[in-house]
């Protein structure tokens, strides 16, 4: 029972970040994500102690049967089952605890685009988008004109 589930959340994280991968095999970067997750990364089991476990096996990446193998290795720091349970129990991979924009008096003042002043203001919109190639250069007329002409166009072709 706990080992089909491990499957179904081993190739949910083989597969997570990896658009290529199928879900049959999972690198150390995913197999470490996952672990992290489930917090069988901690203060017994560390990414040091996972790296030399996973370099034992000689690949780049690793299949399911391989990955039982793996836990066996790992069995020294933590049972074997207590990491099954753990690796079942986490859910699906996600990005909990990614990093979030950081919203500090400091952080609000340098980055509001209406208190800009100079050429920088004319890098944003009136809502502080930015507007691209338009903003930071100036965009000449190859019209044959020089800048203030106002008889432009008014040449008659019949001369």
């Amino acid at each position: 029972m706990v080992d089909a589930q491990l499957k179904e959340q081993f190739a949910l994280f083989a597969k997570f970040g990896e658009s290529k991968n199928d879900g049959s095999t999972i690198t150390l970067k995913n197999a470490d994500k996952w672990f992290k997750q489930a917090g069988v990364i901690a203060k017994k089991i560390t990414t040091t102690d996972t790296g030399i476990a996973f370099n034992k096996f000689k690949g780049k990446t690793m299949n399911f049967d391989t990955f039982l193998k793996y836990l066996d290795e790992l069995s020294s720091k933590m049972a074997v089952e207590e990491i099954k349970e753990k690796l079942v129990d986490c859910g699906a991979p996600g990005t909990q605890g990614a990093t979030k924009a950081v919203k500090s008096g400091g952080v609000d003042r340098l980055t509001d685009a209406s208190q800009y002043t100079g050429a920088h203001r004319e890098r944003f919109d009136a809502e502080g988008r930015g507007r691209g190639r338009e903003g930071r250069d100036d965009i000449h007329e190859n019209s044959g004109y020089v800048g203030n002409y106002k008889g432009k166009d008014t040449y008659d072709k019949t001369h």
